[in-house]
């Protein structure tokens, strides 16, 4: 069984003080976006993942294709667009999170057809993950709607909405969580997104009386917090020495996904998940990000880094 990964890659532009000559600003470009680090995790992990992108063929898209090739996410659904790359030129704080400002109108991400979708065999998929700026950019949001609407009846739909609010008004995501929590059986936000959505009792109450059966926050240096129907836990963050906290959520959720998928739990609306299985998918899915934390830009961790104990330093995030 495979889980898809459905979204948006990015190049992530960072200065680089140390290379620019004077009167230039040098940068040093990362391969990213949320939806193609799921993926990366996921595969580096050991769980099936196939990538359902919109690549451009520009030196941007190259940079994508090798890196995950190279980290074994199956690129047999990625379509070859004519439109440029997103870029995000991002600035690191002094703990490491990232903040952005993309460059985006016109990119190759969000011009999904119907056509380009329905092509898509669902046949072994597992799971179906997406996220970020793909939910809420036009033209090709409504496309990736119809298209967990089609995958949903076979697989289960994570999402994580992955909040921009310099780029699109929280308004939007407020005005679509209805829509997307009709179609989702897992809903990750962090306490930033949270920030835009309501008080955590709220979200959660909503999002399961609409069906989704696991709400997931994420706190940072403090860990997640998870509502199965209802029954909150919480679970504590492994303390690392921090580089930066780039691509860290997107490496929980495919810990989580990747534990879920080991313990045979994807594959419908999670009815068989329990509490003991859910804290230690958690307990997983933290340390991956913790992991991540530990080197610059997204790259998460492979299997075999999963077998040492974790450092420890300073606090990371998630």
């Amino acid at each position: 069984m495979t889980v898809a990964v459905l979204g948006e890659c990015v190049a992530d532009a960072f200065t680089d003080p140390d290379h620019a000559r004077h009167g230039e600003l040098a940068l040093r470009v990362i391969p990213g976006g949320g939806p193609a680090n799921a993926a990366v995790a996921l595969a580096r992990l050991g769980t099936g993942a196939r990538y359902l992108g919109r690549v451009s063929t520009d030196p941007f898209g190259r940079l994508f294709t090798e890196r995950l090739t190279a980290s074994g996410v199956d690129l047999s659904w990625v379509v070859t667009a004519a439109e440029p790359s997103t870029l995000a030129v991002a600035t690191l704080d002094g703990e490491g999170r990232a903040s952005y400002s993309f460059h985006a109108e016109g990119t190759a991400d969000w011009q999904w057809t119907a056509e380009e979708l329905a092509a898509v065999d669902l046949g072994g998929v597992a799971a179906v993950h997406t996220g970020s700026l793909a939910l809420v950019r036009e033209p090709g949001a409504a496309r990736i709607e119809e298209f967990l609407a089609r995958a949903r009846p076979s697989a289960t739909i994570s999402m994580d909405p992955n909040i921009r609010p310099l780029l699109v008004d929280p308004g939007v995501y407020r005005a679509a969580m209805p829509r997307w929590a009709a179609l989702a059986d897992i809903v990750k936000v962090s306490e930033e997104d949270l920030a835009h959505l309501g008080s955590l009792d709220g979200f959660c109450a909503g999002l399961h009386a609409a069906g989704v059966r696991l709400v997931l926050v994420t706190r940072g240096a403090d860990g997640v917090t998870a509502s199965l129907d209802g029954e909150r836990m919480d679970v504590a963050a492994p303390v690392v020495e921090v580089a930066d906290t780039v691509g860290a959520g997107d490496a929980f959720t495919a810990g989580l996904l990747h534990r879920l998928d080991s313990l045979g739990r994807l594959g419908g609306r999670l009815s068989t998940l329990g509490a003991a299985e859910l804290r230690d998918a958690l307990a997983f899915a933290v340390r991956v990000a913790a992991l991540t934390c530990t080197v610059a830009g997204a790259n998460p961790p492979w299997a075999a880094a999963l077998t040492s104990a974790v450092t420890t330093g300073a606090n990371n995030e998630t």
